[in-house]
């Protein structure tokens, strides 16, 4: 079994992909059908969709936690903390490798681990 979906929803679509564009995904704008526009990038096999909050919605979702591999964490930290991107765990080795965690833009941790 794989996953091969992952949704999230939020009240900023466009300015969470430009969050998320930052860990190295690239969005594309569409739709389906006459569905809703949304942002969507492939990772692997897995599609990662940006959507609008639901309309009986009025803040997001913040307890569901991401995780991302990536090639140079110490780069990418610099880099996100120049942006003023929240850091919640600095780099540190772990018995799982070496991690850290920040904060997307609606308050969800996302767990960076290094290749």
């Amino acid at each position: 079994m794989q996953i091969n979906l992952i949704v999230i929803r939020t009240d900023k679509p466009k300015e969470l992909s430009e969050f998320y564009e930052q860990l190295g995904m690239k969005f594309e704008y569409h739709q389906h059908g006459k569905g809703t526009w949304h942002y969507s990038t492939e990772i692997g096999e897995t599609v990662f969709e940006i959507y609008p909050l639901m309309k009986n919605k009025e803040t997001p979702d913040k307890s569901l936690r991401l995780g991302f591999t990536i090639d140079d964490l110490d780069e990418l930290i610099v880099n996100l903390k120049n942006k003023n991107v929240e850091i919640v765990r600095e780099p540190n080795e772990s018995e799982w490798g070496y991690f850290a965690t920040i904060k997307d833009l609606d308050g969800r941790n996302i767990e960076l681990k290094e290749e």
